[in-house]
């Protein structure tokens, strides 16, 4: 019979080795793909790229100040949330 002390730690310790993979994955993730960044970033320098993109589904959502206030029934208050994102980003200040 096991103990559940052994399932327990059994557990955790795999639990243990699995964050330490993640980590060192991620580590070497970012030594071998900051190149990449950098040039990422030197293209949109170049292009003059200004504005980040949180989410693509939800217009308001794209950029606080990119909000598209023509949109119907966008800000009505008995209108249904239809993306997930617009509960974790608000509309703009200025909307509400």
């Amino acid at each position: 019979m096991i103990r559940p002390a052994t399932v327990f730690l059994t557990t955790l310790f795999i639990g243990c080795l699995v964050l330490l993979a993640l980590l060192g994955h991620a580590h070497w993730r970012q030594k071998t793909e900051l190149s990449q960044l950098w040039s990422q970033a030197e293209l949109a320098g170049q292009l003059r790229l200004t504005d980040l993109v949180l989410c693509t589904e939800a217009r308001y959502t794209r950029h606080p100040s990119q909000a598209d206030r023509h949109s119907a029934f966008q800000e009505h208050p008995g209108a249904l949330e239809h993306f997930p994102t617009g509960s974790l980003i608000p509309a703009p200040e200025n909307r509400r």
